[in-house]
């Protein structure tokens, strides 16, 4: 996917996928390489999906921008997390020392719109032509 954003948009739009691999990945894989380490399922899920997010950011290092439907898939997970599970608990004054530890992992997602290259966004993904649903015969 070409583009014409200057190398210092690109650069910047890395930074999130750099926090996929360097900050992500050596917390969740020395666990995931651990054949000891067991989990209940609602966690394995979630170690499963964090350990393909950061092997996911290394393709978005080296594509930022093809590589964008990650970081939206990541912003719209945790904000969901952060209004449906944080917050409540924090308004009751019910979080727990877990769901706190979480609500802070979470919360840097709240800085990837400040890099997203929003113009390409729109222009991309909502005024460029739709895919083909299906492929029509040769004339």
């Amino acid at each position: 996917m070409t583009t014409d954003l200057p190398p210092w948009r690109l650069n910047l739009l890395r930074v999130p996928y750099l926090l996929f691999v360097f900050g992500l990945g050596p917390v969740i894989w020395p666990s995931i390489l651990d054949p000891a380490t067991t989990w209940l399922l609602g966690r394995s899920i979630a170690v499963a999906m964090l350990g393909a997010l950061s092997l996911l950011g290394v393709l978005g290092l080296r594509q930022p921008v093809a590589m964008l439907p990650l970081l939206f898939f990541e912003m719209a997970w945790k904000t969901i997390w952060l209004l449906r599970v944080a917050l409540p608990a924090t308004m009751a004054g019910t979080i727990d020392a877990d769901t706190t530890q979480t609500m802070y992992e979470c919360l840097p997602v709240l800085l990837f719109p400040l890099v997203i290259p929003w113009r390409h966004v729109w222009w991309r993904y909502v005024t460029a032509p739709a895919d083909a649903w299906r492929r029509y015969p040769a004339r």
